[in-house]
């Protein structure tokens, strides 16, 4: 049996990907997503944030999360989607990206899921409110199709300004 299939890479490209994965999923208005769950800190209820002057409107503000200083990213909001209203299951994932951490937004938590190679597809080349570059690929499971984002790639990028603006002030 080969445990090995061709899985997308983040630049489009295949690349190999061994046995499984497993991803939290999480809904956005109708569509759900998957982040690798090894990203995952914790998942907690949304909290009031302190909103940053001149930030993006996509970023809500920061919390004090047990000292740290997180940022957090309404998602709604980045992929552009209508605007969501804040209810007792909107939630925060807090999440470890380039060695930084932050919280997103999303309309509610599913479940964990384990997706073996075969169950990934490449992303087709369509339009989207969102950046190719920030998805790994298609996950499909029963009836369920996940979109699965590249959250490292997406938080860590330049036009977040969430980890190289960290990274900068660290070095200075």
């Amino acid at each position: 049996m080969n445990t090995t299939a061709p899985s997308p890479a983040a630049d489009g490209t295949e690349a190999t990907l061994a046995g499984s994965a497993e991803f939290l999923t999480f809904a956005l208005g109708e569509e759900e997503y998957g982040v690798d769950i090894l990203k995952v800190q914790e998942i907690r209820g949304y909290d009031s944030v302190t909103r940053l002057p001149d930030a993006p409107d996509y970023i809500k503000g920061v919390i004090n999360l047990r000292g740290t200083i997180v940022p957090v990213v309404d998602m709604r909001l980045k992929f552009r989607l209508e605007k969501a209203e804040y209810t007792a299951v909107t939630v925060m994932i807090v999440l470890n990206v380039g060695e930084r951490v932050v919280g997103m937004v999303v309309d509610s938590v599913s479940d964990v899921v384990r997706l073996s190679a075969e169950q990934m597809r490449a992303v087709p080349e369509i339009g989207a409110t969102i950046d190719r570059q920030f998805l790994t690929g298609i996950g499909t499971l029963d009836e369920r199709m996940l979109i699965l984002l590249d959250i490292e790639r997406l938080m860590t990028s330049p036009e977040m300004g969430l980890v190289a603006e960290a990274a900068a002030r660290a070095a200075a």
